[in-house]
């Protein structure tokens, strides 16, 4: 009997905690303990047609019946949550961050980043205010477009126009934001522009891109391909362009074929805002909004960004689309907000008690600290001009339109730090009671100042500094995505982008008048693109590039000036020598363009950067014979001989020796930033495997064969840096790359 009583109570409780579960949520989707396909299934079986595609809208309402709060699909986070009311962390822009060639670094920075916007949509949560612009989780970014030509000027949002360093650094994003929760994303990334996308500007929203299956393949996709593939990304955006004829919001191959089914996308798609209204208005493909909001539709764009996916009920009536291909979207939709604990009790979900304490904090500013440092190249130093000595240098020269200009230091989509430091402010913060501080602003970024002295007052006011620091470039008033850099009109800029890879006339006559004094003049050049540097490079010291470097790219910058920190930043894109080294514009083939195919002489490489210290290179090791299908592992030795400790960035290019197809002249596969003490000595190891050794074929296919490779190991690329090389012989049957 005691053991039948023992049975029918456990039963008994069995049932009414089933029942209590039960009875605390009005729907099953809302349960958290149900299978995932359950409770979409539940949730989209209780939506009207109206009500789903009111949720399939960027900025998509409450339906307050069913408790779904409303929610705004639309915010950034280039370098910082953007565009928000409250004070956040802004690191250097991506450029920037791509310079610093350091992925955990990066991850680092997005995993800070996903922090404060956890803290800022939490308190939304809470309040029940999630439906405005920029408060949500689901990020636009990361940009991994390649930045194929210096003249874009959105081309500082990316990585830069190497597609490995563009994947290895993207994927470091995405998992820093994403997290790596087994059952909740702590915010979504979003891989953009998918595809083919890199300027002009002025014509992105009615522009045909045709390319060859070869660089689509070499080129294009390969970031796209490791984010989706490997990275496991949640989020796509289609790019505004046609490509191949199609609007890539509408293009079957790119978003059906290549990202769904090759690549195995299950995520959620989002047009580029208003993308859809580009096919009736500038690509002319579509007669009618219900014609292409169902073609969108069909070909994968899950969400629009815009104001067209309302009408998506009359598409249904109208027989163009059906209710069950508008639930296909709708499940990817709802699948990220349920990833996100939306629909959670916030207490399962492990990132809801994060707070606002996390903004801009002070671990955070350290990093973007350390970020802005890391991200600093050094292009030039004749006769060991930097680092300057501050028990010898007297009087300082400081003179530019960045040198005290807090704006150029954020970039475009960015938030507003607590507080940001110029490289002027941190001069008179650090040195303002040891050294003279001479300061002029001098010129603006394009044109001459009013009430400002002359060109020869401002020589002869600082003819007896030790050291003139010309801080100059651009800033995105002037270059970044159409309609933002609206500060147009002037000679060399155009619509966002730039028509000339020149130093602004104005600053460059002003240095040129400064050379006069005949003092040393180091030029620190804050841009989001390459500068060309003609008169500069042959006259001036030396140079820094400091991108934007967010805000703590003052002191970073002082600190590299005064050797308190020694530069390892690698150039990301090419400098060019001159405006006729480059290809047409709207030309997307490769030929001739980066250093992958770029066969005249440069200004500064792809990988390039000098240090304070000197690097050597010994014992590189690896097995010279592999059968196709294997990894490989190479070892160099890399040793400090300098008198300072430093930063290399340790960099693997290899080259097909006699390829019958075509190839890079020389390639990045692989690369480490180790950190070396004076005189230490590090054995450093890399992984290649075959996909790093794999050649595309004219029609796309990437597969590795048999042949001779050559790989070089050294501080940036064979033709310009130290380093080792040897030559590799791959045999054995072909192995394709899927």
């Amino acid at each position: 009997m005691n053991i039948c009583l023992k049975i029918i109570t456990f039963l008994v409780c069995v049932t009414l905690l089933s029942n209590v579960n039960a009875q605390s949520y009005q729907y099953p989707f809302q349960n958290p303990d149900l299978p995932l396909e359950e409770r979409l299934n539940d949730i989209i079986s209780r939506l009207t047609l109206d009500e789903k595609v009111l949720l399939m809208q960027h900025n998509a309402p409450a339906i307050e019946i069913l408790g779904i709060p409303a929610y705004n699909w639309w915010n950034e986070a280039l370098h910082g949550v953007a565009r928000t009311k409250e004070y956040v962390t802004v690191f250097p822009q991506a450029i920037g961050l791509a310079a610093t060639f350091n992925p955990d670094g990066l991850q680092k920075t997005f995993e800070i980043i996903s922090t404060e916007g956890r803290a800022i949509f939490n308190d939304d949560f809470k309040n029940g205010k999630t439906g405005e612009n920029y408060r949500g989780l689901t990020y636009w970014t990361p940009n991994i477009n390649i930045f194929r030509d210096p003249r874009w000027g959105r081309g500082q949002e990316t990585y830069g126009e190497d597609p490995y360093l563009t994947s290895i650094m993207g994927g470091a994003m995405v998992r820093g934001l994403e997290g790596d929760n087994p059952k909740y994303l702590k915010a979504v990334a979003c891989a953009k522009h998918f595809a083919v996308h890199s300027g002009p500007e002025h014509n992105r929203h009615s522009f045909n891109v045709n390319v060859s299956a070869y660089d689509l393949w070499d080129t294009y996709l390969p970031a796209f391909r490791h984010l989706v593939v490997k990275e496991k990304v949640h989020g796509v955006m289609c790019a505004y362009n046609r490509f191949a004829g199609t609007p890539c919001c509408a293009n079957d191959t790119l978003l059906n074929n290549i990202l769904r089914e090759k690549w195995g996308f299950d995520g959620y798609v989002t047009t580029d805002c208003w993308a859809i209204s580009d096919f009736l208005n500038f690509h002319n493909t579509h007669s009618s909004e219900i014609e292409a909001i169902s073609d969108a539709l069909l070909s994968g764009s899950d969400l629009e960004c815009g104001s067209l996916y309302h009408k998506l009920i009359d598409a249904v009536k109208s027989g163009s689309i059906t209710e069950n291909q508008v639930d296909v979207s709708l499940k990817r939709l709802l699948k990220i907000q349920f990833q996100l604990g939306i629909y959670d009790p916030q207490e399962r979900v492990p990132f809801a008690s994060i707070d606002r304490s996390k903004l801009d904090c002070a671990e955070h500013k350290q990093h973007a600290y350390l970020m802005a440092q890391q991200s600093i190249v050094l292009l030039k130093n004749s006769n060991m001009t930097l680092p300057l000595d501050e028990n010898k240098v007297k009087h300082i020269a400081i003179i530019g339109p960045n040198a005290h200009n807090p704006k150029t230091l954020l970039a475009n989509y960015n938030g507003i730090p607590s507080s940001s430091t110029t490289p002027y402010q941190s001069l008179l913060n650090r040195y303002g009671n040891k050294l003279r501080i001479t300061f002029y602003q001098g010129v603006g970024i394009v044109d001459t100042l009013r009430n400002s002295p002359s060109f020869s007052e401002i020589s002869k006011g600082v003819s007896d500094a030790d050291i003139i620091l010309f801080v100059g470039g651009i800033s995105a008033d002037y270059e970044g995505e159409a309609g933002d850099a609206g500060a147009g009109g002037y000679y060399g800029f155009a619509s966002g982008d730039r028509t000339t890879m020149a130093l602004p006339k104005i600053q460059t006559e002003l240095l040129k008048e400064l050379r006069k004094v005949n003092r040393p003049i180091v030029l620190i050049n804050m841009s989001g693109s390459a500068i060309s540097f003609e008169w500069e490079s042959q006259n001036v010291d030396a140079i820094l590039q400091a991108w934007y470097g967010g805000q703590s790219a003052g002191d970073a910058i002082v600190d590299v000036l005064f050797g308190k920190y020694n530069p390892a930043g690698r150039m990301p894109i090419t400098t060019y020598k001159s405006d006729a080294d480059l290809p047409d514009f709207e030309d997307y083939s490769m030929e001739n363009r980066t250093y992958r195919y770029y066969k005249g002489e440069v200004r500064y490489p792809f990988g390039y950067g000098l240090s304070y210290a000197e690097f050597a290179y010994s014992n590189l090791k690896f097995t010279k014979v592999i059968n196709t299908g294997n990894n490989i592992e190479v070892e160099v030795e890399v040793q400090n001989m300098g008198k300072i400790s430093g930063d290399e960035v340790v960099q693997i290019y290899i080259s097909h020796i006699n390829s019958t197809t075509p190839t890079p002249i020389c390639a990045l596969k692989a690369f480490k930033r180790v950190s070396l003490d004076q005189g230490e000595k590090q054995k450093v190891l890399f992984l290649l495997t075959p996909t790093d050794l794999a050649k595309v074929d004219l029609n796309g296919k990437s597969e590795e064969s048999s042949g001779k490779i050559n790989i070089f190991v050294g501080g940036g690329q064979p033709k310009y840096a130290n380093g080792l090389s040897d030559t590799l012989t791959v045999s054995g049957n072909p192995v394709i790359i899927k």
